[in-house]
């Protein structure tokens, strides 16, 4: 299992579209039609060569909508790269780990899981052909250049009622290495990277952080002030959602 993707969700797409684009100079972002079937439009941004996405409801009742209600603008989906969907979904069925969308193409098939029987976030499991493909981020698109090419999204902090046993859930539902008990939080590693699973605050259940490695952390930084962004140190505070920064060269940190 491999971070190929995450997802904010937000109310104004045009304004945090901006906002995200100029904080990490990204180029402009691919609108997937597709979501529209969700009552979503999106902004989808190559970061490397893995994605970073927003979705806005454009329609009552949606599954993002409601979220929004509860937790506000916020990190909302995750979407983790298989090489095996075929013995993914045998687990899922095996374990009662219901399927709420799936789809299949000549290069990727996916399933979205209920959220329901994981806790935390959205989680779509994807297994594009080739490996390195990418139909989420649209036709044409390309890996970034220069230093930016080795940027990674690779970490994500989910909020728990029940930390250990969320982290213990998610373990078994995708197939990882039993959690281990990290500087407070229950650390699943991935390929690449690593879910971290911490106490639950004030807005419940849901995602809290993104670790992502930049090219310019300094850079960075300085851009969150002049667009207004709260910023602790190394994080930078968007769209309700932490993002914890590390250089191309720094080890992983705690999720806190």
């Amino acid at each position: 299992m491999r971070l190929r993707q995450i997802a904010f969700a937000a109310r104004d797409l045009a304004a945090t579209r901006r906002q995200l684009q100029q904080l990490f100079t990204l180029d402009d972002p691919y609108r997937d039609p597709g979501v529209g079937k969700f009552g979503l439009d999106n902004a989808v941004f190559v970061f490397g060569d893995q994605f970073i996405e927003i979705v806005s409801p454009v329609a009552d009742g949606t599954t993002g909508g409601r979220h929004l209600q509860r937790r506000g603008d916020s990190g909302y989906m995750l979407l983790l790269q298989t090489d095996d969907l075929a013995r993914e979904r045998e687990r899922f069925r095996t374990l009662g780990v219901r399927e709420v969308w799936s789809a299949q193409h000549d290069d990727v098939a996916a399933v979205h899981l209920h959220p329901k029987d994981l806790g935390g976030a959205i989680v779509s499991v994807d297994h594009p052909l080739p490996a390195a493909a990418w139909r989420w981020g649209g036709p044409q698109w390309r890996m970034q250049q220069g230093a930016r090419a080795a940027q990674r999204i690779v970490g994500v902090t989910l909020e728990a009622d029940d930390p250990r046993a969320m982290a213990g859930r998610w373990a078994q539902v995708f197939g990882l290495d039993a959690p281990q008990h990290r500087d407070g939080a229950f650390v699943l590693a991935l390929r690449d990277g690593e879910l971290g699973f911490v106490q639950s605050g004030g807005r419940g259940e849901g995602i809290a952080a993104f670790r992502l490695r930049v090219a310019e952390p300094a850079q960075v930084l300085a851009r969150a002030r002049e667009l207004a962004l709260p910023a602790d140190g190394p994080d930078v505070m968007l769209m309700g959602t932490r993002l914890e920064l590390l250089g191309l060269q720094a080890g992983l940190q705690a999720p806190t």
